[in-house]
């Protein structure tokens, strides 16, 4: 009899146990995929004339805030942050700006609010007051696009001025704000009628306007003017899962403009300014600048005679200068002190001269001692060659050229130890060829020829052919090459349409929206030959000044960044395949050009609830 009850009391503990240890949702139970539902809130839903500050909206069950501070957008914009925290059920808003009379406020949540438990979005959820006897209710969207590859910007700010003049942007801040989503797209809520300019800025330092040239922006040539039209949709009734009951057409309000692109870009670095300077190895120093220099600086040696001293390297952008010493007797200084006189942009914006003292010591650098190996008394030392890096890949390509590139710039070589034979039949045969230094990088040089396809050559160079400005001189160099067949090759060609200038450039792109190839449209043609088989992308972009690069734009000169379109699919090319494509470069929208395997910006995906994992297990 006690065996008995006490073996009843264990499992009575034991159950208590267990319970006490299995408190949530019992497993197999029903899962919630219900986002919150609203209860009530203080002030009311479009509550008018209201003077609080403090806002609380509670729900059905208990929630939080995801990314509040990223998500949440209140407008007319805060320039104190609000408070906006999640307690219990409720989310609970204090707004740290004195309220404006006769405005209509909206606190966008965007996706932020969740339930506590499986994480379900309550979407896209605005609440709205007014402080005034009217709510204003007219809405604009659209989408912000990179300017430069049409990439969505996911989290810029886009605002609205009412005060149309052109300075507002940089010096009052926004009227009505809003963020876009992962994918760009954006929605301004609660705006009065009238008329707008509109805007998108990447706000560094939150304040509402543009006052950083480093901060990405859009803007439009035209006003904006928001209205609205009534239209119909259709409404479906059904009796269950496979049956419809009843179809309803139902007015509802829709408001435009709906579908305003803003082209975001970041203005070229103006100001020009010396960033830093530095000397990696003692032969060497250079100096980096903000912006490309026009006029070259001035140096003036103060423990050296600068006269004549410098061998100078500017770089493709013309906004890095290497120094090349000379003379063996300053290199070999541990510091080189001098004056450096140069222009910079000013507080108004006007280049004007300066001059720096500075003193660019050589870096050190630690390099473990190698072991040496012990050799003979009459071994001689090793000869140290000049490095050159050879381009010439033994599967050669019929459009290349051979390239050398020296560590060093080149003071004199001998075009006669420079040879390049053919293979015809047996014999090696020589063959004519150009040898030139590059125009525009100092220490790359290139050989140019006609290469036959499917032709073996022979590229040597002989030992001691090139001679460095520090003393040293190259190795021999040989190198087999066989140009590829033009049976491996495929063919693209472009019709254009829908251009209004003769002034573009169509560019073929890899998976990683990398430049391969470029072509200038002539009469409405791009051509593109020996193209490797496999899949490419196609952009174009309107090449106004005619420079052949795209160009960003200016807000102070209201000049635009130049346009770019996306052709919508990928193009697959077969070898030894002609493939002949027509593309009206207007015939997609913008926003819906760029393929989306080669964008970056990933639009956000559904959250699961923990039904979904389950299921996919």
């Amino acid at each position: 009899m006690k065996q008995t009850i006490f073996s009843i009391l264990a499992f009575a503990l034991l159950f208590v146990v267990f319970s006490c240890a299995n408190i949530g949702r019992p497993d197999g139970g029903p899962y919630d995929e219900l986002p919150p539902k609203f209860v009530k809130s203080s002030p009311a839903p479009s509550a008018l004339n209201n003077s609080k500050k403090k806002i609380s909206i509670e729900f059905d069950e208990f929630i939080k805030l995801e990314n509040a501070s990223e998500k949440v957008v209140v407008s007319p914009p805060q320039i104190q942050m609000p408070d906006i925290k999640a307690s219990g059920k409720k989310v609970l808003v204090n707004l740290l700006d004195s309220l404006k009379p006769d405005m209509t406020y909206t606190i966008d949540f965007s996706d932020a609010i969740v339930d506590n438990n499986e994480g379900n979005p309550l979407g896209d959820y605005t609440f709205t007051f007014s402080t005034g006897a009217v709510i204003d209710t007219m809405e604009v969207s659209g989408t912000v696009l990179d300017a430069s590859n049409l990439e969505p910007i996911k989290g810029i700010l886009v605002g609205l001025h009412h005060n149309i003049e052109d300075s507002a942007f940089v010096k009052i801040p926004f009227d009505r704000v809003a963020r876009t989503d992962s994918r760009g797209h954006f929605t301004v809520r609660g705006i009065a009628p009238g008329s707008y300019r509109i805007y998108a800025l990447q706000d560094a330092n939150q304040n509402f306007m543009f006052d950083q040239k480093s901060e990405m922006l859009a803007f439009t040539d035209s006003l904006i003017v928001p209205h609205y039209e009534f239209r119909m949709r259709e409404d479906t009734i059904w009796k269950d899962t496979l049956t419809i009951d009843t179809i309803i057409q139902r007015e509802y309000t829709h408001f435009l403009p709906d579908h305003i692109i803003l082209r975001a870009f970041k203005e070229d670095a103006t100001a020009q300014y010396l960033v830093k300077y530095e000397r990696l190895i003692p032969q060497k120093f250079t100096f980096y600048f903000s912006a490309p220099v026009d006029t070259l600086p001035v140096i003036k040696g103060l423990n050296f005679n600068s006269d004549n001293a410098f061998l100078i390297e500017k770089s493709l952008k013309n906004d890095t200068l290497s120094y090349w010493i000379k003379d063996s007797l300053i290199y070999k200084k541990d510091t080189l002190d001098m004056e450096v006189r140069y222009l910079y942009t000013d507080t108004l914006g006007q280049l004007v001269p300066t001059t720096d003292t500075i003193y660019v010591a050589t870096k050190k650098v630690f390099t473990p001692e190698k072991k040496k190996k012990k050799k003979k008394d009459d071994e001689p030392e090793p000869t140290v060659f000049l490095k050159v890096n050879v381009s010439a890949p033994s599967s050669f390509d019929v459009y290349k050229n051979i390239e050398l590139e020296f560590e060093e710039p080149i003071i004199w070589y001998d075009s006669t130890a420079i040879h390049l034979k053919q293979k015809i039949d047996t014999l090696w045969t020589d063959v004519p060829f150009a040898f030139e230094k590059d125009s525009i990088h100092l220490r790359k040089y290139k050989l140019r020829a006609y290469w036959e396809p499917e032709t073996e050559f022979n590229f040597t160079v002989d030992s001691t052919a090139f001679h460095g400005m520090y003393g040293l001189f190259t190795d021999k160099i040989e190198q087999k090459l066989k140009v590829r067949a033009l049976s491996e090759y495929g063919t693209l060609f472009w019709n254009i349409t829908g251009l209004d200038t003769l002034a573009a450039v169509v560019e073929l792109l890899d998976a990683q929206d990398k430049v391969i190839q470029s072509s200038p449209v002539e009469d409405g043609k791009a051509d593109f030959y020996y193209l490797n088989p496999g899949k490419y992308y196609v952009r174009l972009f309107i090449d106004s000044n005619k420079n052949g690069v795209w160009d960003t734009g200016l807000y102070a000169d209201k000049l635009q960044p130049e346009m770019v379109y996306y052709y919508p699919a990928p193009i697959e090319l077969k070898a030894y395949f002609e493939v002949t494509q027509d593309w009206n470069i207007n015939l997609t929208p913008p926003d819906k050009q760029k393929p989306d395997e080669i964008k970056k910006q990933k639009p956000d995906e559904r959250k699961k609830t923990n039904h979904d994992r389950d299921r996919n297990r």
